[in-house]
């Protein structure tokens, strides 16, 4: 079958491939998610994934012993499907025989193009490769030696390069980008969603669309929670030498914020990363919100640039290349020249404009944001208003008056709402549902959500939870503590800059959640007894 002719049906792809030697270590260890960016791709371009042969190994296949563990991957119903393990010997036997029908597959006309990523044309893939060149099949893909030999053959190779400072989403683009320039397909890499996941079902939605304050500020938690680990263990008689290294990680959390803005927004997995942390080294100097800009216009550019370099015939390892260092550079010298004195600027006014409200009006300020996280949380706002407010305060000086305020007001209420109903439950499955609550609460600090059913369930308890709540904040304001969210209850007072202030706060509002929760049950229990009298 000549593949410049344009047949009515979808072009029928076939992959054939191995994790190879340096493959392995750029994707080919993880051949779930390498066959299935590729079939995201040719799914986005109007192809079929018709056919796939895989040979994965344990080990680098350069010098590899026959021995070593290794699997023989295929394709199934759902997607990528795992045919066979054992030794490589014996996979490599069964690839064979896998060779010869696929080769009857290409010589019957039913293959349309072949995508191959270090592949074997001398061996397991040869007679699949011969058949390909004699019905001259247009190929692309990575693996430089084996693409050399495979034309040495007579494989008609449109578009190849090698396979370092690839990714498997930045070979799949530039593969099925070579056999749609070949049969002159429209086709738009698809890009964002979790190739891991699926097998092309994600929606080809625009990099925007995947712009969320709330993901990228979730995301970035574990290294504000270092920080303030870092802070506390700093003040211990004999540690201050850690005081550098704490400067050095606020430092660095900017370049954190955009890497992770970068990946989240680009799609593109590694490469987003690193044009994340371009774009976030030189955007140091605007803080969190410069570090927030400048990975969110990374993860804007890195798609069109990658796009533009496989339009432009651009090999694979040089598209990488490109996008990854121009999608940081471009927007962090941006950041650099421009904009971070701005978001520097922003982000001081935003912190002294807190600092300003708890010196003026402590009480009040702490009692009013008690007050509001309980429907900040439940109505969803508060991972994209609150949340981005504690990074801010603690991207700046490492502490957060509103962090206080979330472990006051919002863990240690749901805390003492559980832990009433573990006491003294209205029936015996709360008594479950709340003990598990109250567990990840008291130890991990992460599951506020827990108290909800007992919230919703009474309106006397959502109000304890509010009145508690307040006067937890209030305490917080009166006593300038600060501190971090999203740490065990027993660790926050230690990480403050007050810890008899907040241990103070807590108490008062555990002590309100807790006794008028277990009055609301006892009342509940009593009528309940009184009705069936």
């Amino acid at each position: 079958m000549n593949g410049d002719t344009a047949p009515e049906a979808p072009r029928r792809i076939a992959i054939l491939g191995s994790s190879g030697g340096n493959l392995r270590s750029h994707g080919g260890s993880d051949p779930a998610r390498l066959i299935n960016d590729v079939a995201r791709q040719v799914d986005a371009a109007g192809f079929v994934l018709e056919e796939v042969q895989f040979v994965a190994a344990a080990a680098s296949m350069d010098g590899v012993a026959q021995s070593v563990p290794a699997a023989l991957w295929g394709l199934g119903a759902d997607g990528p499907q795992l045919l066979q393990e054992g030794p490589l010997s014996e996979i490599n036997d069964l690839a064979r025989e896998n060779d010869e029908r696929l080769a009857a597959r290409v010589r019957a006309g039913e293959i349309d193009g072949l995508i191959v990523m270090s592949h074997d044309p001398g061996d397991t893939n040869s007679r699949t490769v011969t058949a390909a060149a004699a019905a001259e099949i247009p190929a692309a893909g990575t693996g430089g030696s084996s693409l050399a030999t495979a034309q040495q053959m007579g494989l008609r190779v449109v578009s190849a390069s090698g396979t370092t400072g690839t990714t498997s989403s930045t070979r799949a683009v530039s593969a099925v980008s070579g056999l749609a320039r070949h049969w002159k397909v429209s086709y738009r890499p698809r890009l964002g969603g979790s190739s891991a996941e699926g097998n092309g079902a994600e929606t080809d939605e625009p990099a925007w669309k995947r712009i969320s304050i709330r993901g990228i500020m979730v995301g970035s938690i574990p290294a504000f929670i270092a920080l303030a680990l870092l802070l506390a263990v700093s003040k211990i008689p004999g540690l201050g030498a850690l005081q550098g290294a704490f400067d050095l990680m606020i430092a660095g959390l900017p370049i954190i914020v955009s890497a992770i803005a970068a990946r989240k927004i680009s799609g593109l997995g590694e490469v987003g990363v690193v044009a994340g942390v371009i774009a976030g080294v030189l955007a140091q100097e605007g803080g969190i919100l410069g570090g927030l800009l400048s990975g969110i216009l990374s993860g804007l550019l890195v798609g069109p640039i990658l796009r533009r370099c496989v339009t432009w015939s651009f090999p694979a390892t040089t598209a990488n290349i490109a996008t990854g260092a121009l999608g940081g550079l471009l927007p962090g010298l941006l950041m650099y020249f421009v904009l971070s004195p701005l978001t520097a600027v922003l982000g001081t006014w935003i912190s002294d404009a807190i600092a300003w409200a708890v010196a003026f009006n402590p009480i009040m300020a702490g009692a009013l944001a008690g007050l509001a996280i309980w429907p900040a949380i439940i109505g969803g706002v508060y991972h994209s208003a609150i949340l981005p407010l504690v990074l801010l305060e603690m991207g700046q000086k490492g502490h957060s008056f509103f962090g206080a305020v979330d472990m006051a007001a919002l863990v240690v209420v749901s805390l003492g709402i559980t832990l009433a109903n573990v006491i003294r439950p209205r029936t015996s499955g709360e008594r479950a549902l709340a003990g598990s609550g109250s567990a990840v609460n008291f130890f991990f600090g992460t599951f506020v959500e827990s108290s909800y059913p007992f919230m919703f369930g009474d309106r006397r308890v959502f109000a304890a939870a509010l009145l508690a709540a307040t006067a937890g904040g209030a305490v917080v304001g009166m006593t300038g503590a600060e501190a971090s969210a999203y740490v065990p209850v027993f660790i926050a007072p230690f990480i403050s800059t007050s810890a008899a202030g907040l241990a103070l706060a807590m108490l008062t509002s555990f002590a309100i959640a807790f006794t008028l929760t277990l009055f609301a049950n006892l009342s509940a229990l009593k009528k309940n007894r009184a009705a069936a009298a």
